[in-house]
């Protein structure tokens, strides 16, 4: 934990943008904030299109090495839309979209949800991690739900095999559950991986570009690390557009320089102290932050999340103190 948030401190190389990510560190959200605005870092556009419009073009302008945080998935698809456009404007993106099928997780279903069928849709898709032997169904593999019953809590899920599975969902523990739905990509685009994957070697937010696409849908794709891989797309559907993120999936990421989507319109628990940190810091040369207005978002994000983001943001402002006195 204490190297990780080293890393993400010292690895600011301009020394205005370090010093505004140790106040970020430290809990000083507001004054971090006002030192950005001094700085030139902070784009206030009343409206939320234009907005968009504004960090899209910004991102296509100098897309090398550059990472857009947004607090929320919508946003976090609008601006992926929106970049897509300006990059295919400026002929650096393939005028061909290729139309895939990806999982893209519920993420509003909480844990305690998943065990009642009445949150679960027709056509939703289920992983279960751990399987079930009296089901027969193997860990590692997917369901599509074809059946809720929810007077007697049963749901019925049909197997790769075509075979199907009804079961109490209360009984099943370890699932994630997916939405099926259509994603453009095209050669040039920009793309992250929302799940691991041990047979490509690929990591959970990881990030690639799309070198080629053939006509049966396999994507090459050259991670950041420089290493290329094949995609079958029809096998591995936990991909999807990698311009925009949101600042969990930012976590661990890095970029020279980050464009950051502070819209205030979102849920509060979204745009807090611990957006601010996260996102800013995944910096190490420039940082630019768009909002609405400065005045209206400083209360909001400068509120806490909760005990566990306090811990992390008061264990980051320990090692910024150790830093400043050359520890």
């Amino acid at each position: 934990m204490h190297t990780a948030k080293l890393d993400e401190i010292v690895r600011q190389k301009d020394p205005a943008l370090k010093s505004a990510v140790e106040l970020l560190a430290k809990g000083h959200t507001a004054t971090a904030l006002e030192m950005l605005q001094k700085q030139d870092r902070v784009r206030e556009i009343p409206n939320p299109q234009e907005r968009i419009q504004t960090i899209a073009r910004a991102y296509a302008e100098s897309p090398a090495n550059t990472l857009i945080v947004s607090p929320d998935n919508a946003s976090r698809r609008e601006l992926n839309a929106a970049v897509r456009q300006e990059l295919r404007a400026n002929g650096k993106l393939a005028p061909e979209d290729h139309s895939m099928r990806v999982l893209v997780q519920r993420q509003e279903m909480t844990g305690a949800e998943r065990s009642w069928a009445n949150h679960y849709e027709i056509g939703d898709v289920v992983r279960f991690a751990r399987g079930s032997k009296v089901l027969g169904i193997e860990a590692g593999t997917y369901g599509a739900v074809v059946g809720v019953n929810p007077a007697v809590n049963l749901l019925t899920v049909e197997k790769s095999s075509g075979e199907q599975a009804t079961y109490d969902p209360r009984r099943l523990t370890g699932v994630s559950v997916y939405r099926e739905v259509t994603r453009e990509f095209s050669v040039g685009d920009r793309i992250q991986f929302t799940a691991p994957d041990k047979s490509l070697g690929v990591a959970n937010r990881d990030l690639a570009a799309v070198e080629s696409i053939s006509p049966d849908g396999r994507i090459s794709a050259r991670l950041d690390n420089n290493r290329q891989i094949e995609i079958d797309a029809t096998e591995h559907r936990h991909i999807d557009h990698g311009y925009a993120v949101t600042s969990h999936s930012a976590q661990g990421l890095t970029a020279e320089r980050v464009l950051v989507n502070a819209d205030p319109g979102v849920h509060p628990e979204l745009l807090s102290s611990r957006f601010g940190y996260v996102s800013i810091s995944r910096a190490s040369h420039e940082a630019t932050l768009f909002t609405d207005n400065l005045n209206k978002l400083i209360p909001q994000i400068t509120a806490d999340v909760s005990k566990t983001s306090a811990l992390e943001m008061n264990q980051a402002a320990s090692i910024a103190q150790g830093i400043s006195m050359g520890i």
